[in-house]
């Protein structure tokens, strides 16, 4: 699939709050994307997505299924799971591919030596809510050390896209504050690895992975129901939970 659902969830406004959410799969979302939004017939859908015509509309029959139940009971909507591999941005047949612009843009200029992370970023630090972040900062390490730094706007992304967007810069690694269940799911299918719960200086948080130093929590979360997180850390991370290797 071309990128990851820029929401990741729908409540009703008058019901269905205490009834267990409708889970669409992303494949059973690429299939309503390309077939309902962008017109394509079952067989351009398969080609798209790189499976049978059968499987299509086995996936599609079950996500339509979904739709009708949310909308007609009332029900909440959570987009996640599902066998899925996001496009890497090479698909010649894919006109006018923003991912691959980007790819292009922002190349790692000396390949797998370099490692690449990216920062929510706002006046120079962490941003704490990940899928309200406007820019990332994006820093290159080599050997232990920041060789290039820069700062990139997150082109109105929502909590999903963002993950394909880290995914199209070539991100290795991200540090943020809070952030939700559905976007951690997206980055660990993207291969990024996450640093959350991190608040403070963003330079000094990407100096701190850069040396094998930095600690988090790796169960911060974002609900965006609150303007605190009990999962934020001090400057350089809580120091409780090493999440992930250099």
């Amino acid at each position: 699939m071309c990128d990851y659902p820029r929401t990741l969830a729908f409540s009703p406004e008058e019901s269905g709050a205490c009834q267990p959410p409708v889970i669409l799969t992303v494949d059973e979302y690429e299939t309503i994307r390309l077939i309902d939004k962008e017109g394509l017939s079952q067989e351009q859908c398969g080609e798209q997505m790189q499976v049978a015509r059968t499987t299509v509309q086995q996936i599609y029959a079950s996500a339509r299924k979904k739709l009708a139940d949310v909308l007609v009971d009332g029900l909440r909507l959570r987009i996640e799971g599902g066998d899925v591999e996001l496009c890497g941005g090479g698909n010649p047949g894919c006109g006018g591919c923003h991912k691959r612009r980007i790819m292009e843009q922002y190349a790692k200029p000396k390949g797998d030596a370099i490692m690449r992370i990216a920062v929510t970023y706002e006046n120079g630090e962490i941003f704490q809510h990940f899928g309200h972040t406007e820019q990332f900062g994006l820093y290159d390490v080599e050997d232990g050390q920041i060789v290039s730094s820069e700062v990139v706007d997150a082109a109105g992304s929502g909590h999903g896209a963002l993950a394909g967007m880290l995914s199209a810069l070539h991100v290795d690694a991200l540090i943020c504050g809070g952030i939700g269940g559905g976007a951690q799911q997206a980055l660990a299918a993207a291969g990024i690895r996450l640093y959350a719960g991190v608040t403070g200086s963003a330079d000094a948080a990407a100096q701190a992975l850069a040396e094998g130093k930095l600690a988090c929590n790796a169960n911060a979360t974002c609900s965006h129901h609150g303007e605190h997180h009990e999962g934020s850390c001090g400057s350089h991370g809580c120091g409780h939970h090493s999440c992930g290797e250099k």
